[in-house]
């Protein structure tokens, strides 16, 4: 018997995938800190506040409360499509699902108990957002970054972000890597699979799976792989 068997099945399943995000998160910033590994916290796909709590949570919890955390969503919902790939019989480009606007993120921020200076909040979609960024830009270190993008174009413009601040040691978590269809597989698991052909200086080593339908990888430079 589980111990959330007494819930309706909704809640026990959002339970189960928090509670999958913790057990990763916990176990990522543990090795982030044991391994030395510098920098923030990124996720793109931010609507809601969960992924976030649960990431603040296990920072806190391992003993390194001073990483500071990035968020960015639309906080719109879904973009419109602009590739065959983006589209997933489990959601649909262009919906209004997951708006809300930016305020109501920083309300569950808050009713988590997230502070404001602990983590900055950047509201549009990631063509806008992202799109234009120099190398530069900050966050420009970063440890641990949750891509939960939905649509394939959305995950291209993400690693093009990515790849300046990529660096040996780091952990990319796909939260969608595992969501195929009846013709392809995901779009994140897609995009992942072509950014590291055209970077071979890369390796993408298979690390944590996250609850239902995530997969994380540690980012290793590939000429410290012995051969």
């Amino acid at each position: 018997m589980y111990l959330d068997d007494d819930l309706d099945p909704i809640t026990r399943a959002v339970h189960r995938i928090l509670q999958g995000y913790l057990e990763f998160f916990y176990d990522a910033w543990t090795n982030q800190n044991i391994n030395a590994i510098t920098g923030d916290y990124v996720e793109f796909g931010s609507w809601g506040g969960n992924t976030m709590n649960q990431a603040y949570k296990a920072m806190l919890l391992t003993g390194r409360g001073e990483r500071h955390m990035w968020a960015y969503d639309s906080f719109q919902g879904l973009p419109e499509a602009s590739d065959p790939r983006d589209y997933h019989p489990g959601w649909k480009p262009g919906s209004g699902v997951g708006g809300g606007g930016v305020e109501n993120f920083y309300a569950a921020c808050d009713r988590h108990g997230i502070p404001r200076d602990a983590y900055t909040a950047t509201e549009g979609y990631f063509e806008e957002s992202i799109g234009n960024a120099l190398p530069a830009d900050e966050p420009n270190d970063i440890a641990i970054c949750l891509i939960d993008c939905n649509l394939y174009t959305s995950a291209v413009t993400v690693m093009e972000f990515l790849e300046p601040r990529l660096k040996h040691g780091m952990i990319l978590a796909f939260d969608d890597y595992y969501c195929w269809s009846p013709d392809n597989v995901s779009g994140e698991q897609s995009v992942l699979a072509e950014f590291a052909r055209d970077h071979p200086e890369w390796t993408f080593d298979r690390y944590h799976s996250i609850a239902r339908a995530g997969q994380s990888f540690v980012v290793f430079d590939t000429s410290k792989i012995p051969r």
